[in-house]
């Protein structure tokens, strides 16, 4: 026979850790794409919740009013979006590394509807994030982030989030020092073959005035700039290694920032 007893200490505890997982899911990467339906979302965040729960060691939340209660709930709904958002910032590195490549391409003015985000992208931005995307579901990744949050109830348990205001805020400029370096790294084969074609459609406006080198050269630069994109595709698997350390330490930064 089926028990589903449970106490009010039982269902206030699950919630607790319900909060956490549906706040890590609705911006962590791969989780938190808009054209996964909402259903899916919410019932992957209770089934993982409720399996938590059952392998989690309990603790005892302590509390004095509903004001308390309400106090421990935005706890945990604030260090589940700080985890998930670590995850998030590094994959936004993919956006700005498109807009720059767009712009020394010539494609600045064509914008696309993200699905995953429904917002105005750019051609060469929604191209890495897919690929990134494709590479994490094959790399795995999206076990490691789920593996991440269920190590957090051990780390940071449950009413037990200390947020240290100065770690995180170094762990963000941190990133941001290295976010323009790494979006250059993604992007340096088509800055590189833009700066040499460039410099030729310079001396051939020299050699050649009576061409037009500005109709020449868009042309030139969208066929050079997608065939250096098509060739640089190999390349795609090192970088978003690098990218997915990067979300790897900033989860852990953050992390730490909590404990």
């Amino acid at each position: 026979m089926l028990d589903i007893s449970f106490t009010y200490a039982d269902l206030e505890y699950f919630l607790l850790i319900l909060v956490r997982v549906s706040c890590f899911v609705y911006v962590a990467p791969f989780f938190s794409m808009s054209n996964v339906p909402r259903r899916v979302r919410i019932g992957f965040s209770i089934f993982f919740a409720y399996l938590l729960y059952l392998s989690l060691d309990r603790t005892e939340v302590v509390y004095d009013s509903l004001l308390g209660y309400a106090t421990i709930v935005m706890k945990e709904a604030l260090t589940g979006f700080l985890i998930g958002w670590g995850a998030q910032m590094c994959t936004s590195v993919t956006a700005f590394a498109g807009s720059i490549a767009d712009m020394e391409i010539g494609l600045s003015m064509v914008s696309l509807l993200d699905p995953a985000t429904k917002q105005q992208a750019t051609f060469t931005g929604v191209f890495y994030q897919y690929m990134f995307t494709l590479i994490m579901i094959i790399s795995g990744l999206y076990q490691y982030l789920l593996r991440a949050l269920a190590d957090t109830f051990t780390l940071v348990p449950i009413n037990g989030a200390v947020f240290k205001s100065e770690a995180l805020l170094e762990s963000i400029l941190m990133f941001l020092a290295d976010y323009m370096v790494i979006g250059f790294r993604i992007i340096l084969p088509i800055f590189c073959a833009m700066i040499f074609l460039n410099c030729v459609l310079g001396v051939l406006a020299k050699v050649s005035p009576q061409l037009n080198m500005f109709a020449v050269g868009m042309q030139l630069k969208v066929l050079v700039g997608l065939g250096i994109l098509f060739l640089s595709v190999r390349m795609l698997p090192a970088l978003a290694d690098n990218v997915f350390t990067q979300m790897k330490r900033m989860i852990v930064s953050f992390v730490e920032g909590m404990v």
